[in-house]
């Protein structure tokens, strides 16, 4: 008997589908925004988690936690002072300490942010799952002015090896005047990672300097125009850096550097521990994320109790259908589970039609979005939206099923009360 009922559920919801279509898509729309509100929060704060691993500490003036992680780790926005190179070579020394790689920001190609480091970078930054950075294509930067280029970098602005590009002083809303007195050939491009890094130029630190020869105060003085084949014979030692990275030779040693670091008197240092800190700058945006889960929660609920609507208004015309059903022997509790099964199909297809949509969706949006801020609407192998759902997103499924047959067990007690001499007293109109 219930595989009659649920094909009659099928038929009677085929013979209403110009009602019912618009409810589906309502569903579907919902199944879009929950799911696809999941997958940003979750591979947001992958990126965020997973944009720096391996490194224990990272050292800048004293500021606030999560405006170095900001600035040092994602390129967003400006440190408020430098760290002195004399510092940093110190800190580098220190017995504690396995290595460090020093971080120099403030110019830019383009929109990218420019990174002044050395080769601790290449051999010791660890992003994801401890994974290291890998060249692509070409070599890592040995030459005074060569340059490597993240992956977004060299894609976006159609570089390869061999390329001459020009710097730009500061960057955003600061960008200044363009080195190009000193242009820097191309030499490598790394493999995705997924991170800030694949939207990142790569210099050296003597290159930081080499192009900032004669400036004061970030100005460009009069012996600011030297050529670019005679700053070698200068003294490009830089001055200070932004932030550094610290890795440890113990791990148990983390809190006793940090209050070292905190403790040296020539400057007011930090150390903060980039685990520590992201989770603190995720709790941040913890409040848009809240918003958009109510947002979708609300488009949720308009389209289960539109489902409800549509399901208690559609009973006055079919009682005499009802009626009929019993008198050929549908029992009541038959009536409930066709109206059940009828509101479990309209809640089933539009979950389905949401998650074929949102795959759609993400063969569009994702890649822009992986481009644009580092992370997609799947998972960080790069699959977009065509990933098999969660755990957590089979549970939002199943919630959402849940509540189209809990909404349509109202019309369906409501039916079950219809007594037989109702239905057939009603006359075709």
């Amino acid at each position: 008997m219930s595989n009659s009922l649920f094909r009659l559920a099928c038929k009677s919801a085929w013979a209403r589908r110009s009602t019912l279509v618009w409810l589906v898509l309502a569903i579907a729309l919902t199944t879009i925004s929950v799911l696809g509100i999941e997958r940003l929060r979750n591979n947001a704060r992958e990126n965020f988690s997973q944009a720096v691993s391996g490194t224990d500490l990272i050292v800048g003036p004293r500021s606030s936690a999560t405006q170095l992680v900001l600035y040092s780790v994602f390129r967003l926005g400006d440190a408020t002072a430098n760290l002195g190179w004399p510092v940093a070579q110190t800190l580098s020394q220190h017995p504690a300490v396995a290595w460090t790689i020093p971080i120099s920001l403030g110019d830019s190609y383009r929109g990218f942010a420019v990174v002044g480091t050395d080769d601790n970078y290449l051999k010791h930054y660890q992003y994801g799952n401890r994974q290291a950075l890998k060249v692509q294509t070409g070599v890592w930067f040995t030459e005074l002015f060569d340059v490597v280029l993240g992956s977004d970098v060299a894609q976006h602005q159609a570089l390869k090896l061999g390329d001459s590009i020009s710097l730009s002083h500061g960057s955003g809303e600061t960008l200044g005047q363009t080195h190009s007195d000193k242009p820097f050939k191309v030499v490598g491009v790394l493999f995705k990672t997924g991170t800030p890094v694949d939207r990142t130029v790569h210099i050296s630190l003597r290159a930081i300097s080499a192009i900032h020869l004669g400036w004061e105060s970030g100005i460009p003085g009069a012996s600011a125009a030297i050529p670019a084949q005679f700053v070698s014979k200068f003294d490009l030692t830089p001055k200070s850096i932004t932030a550094l990275y610290v890795g440890l030779k113990s791990k148990t040693a983390v809190f006793e550097a940090q209050r070292y670091i905190g403790s040296i008197k020539d400057e007011p240092l930090m150390a903060v521990l980039p685990g520590v800190a992201l989770d603190q700058l995720w709790q941040m945006v913890g409040v848009a994320e809240n918003a958009m889960f109510a947002m979708a929660a609300l488009v949720g609920l308009v389209s289960l109790f539109g489902l409800m609507a549509v399901m208690l208004t559609s009973l006055a015309q079919r009682r005499r259908e009802l009626a009929v059903l019993r008198a050929v022997g549908a029992t009541p509790m038959h009536i409930l589970w066709l109206l059940l099964f009828e509101g479990f199909l309209v809640t089933l297809v539009g979950c389905l039609i949401g998650l074929i949509a949102l795959a759609l969706i993400g063969l569009v949006v994702s890649p822009w979005l992986v481009s644009q801020f580092g992370f997609g609407l799947g998972a960080m192998s790069g699959q977009g939206l065509l990933t098999i759902p969660s755990a957590t997103e089979w549970q939002w499924l199943a919630v959402l099923i849940g509540a189209g047959l809990v909404t349509s067990l109202i019309p369906a007690i409501q039916a079950y009360r219809q007594s037989l001499s109702d239905g057939l007293l009603v006359q075709n109109t």
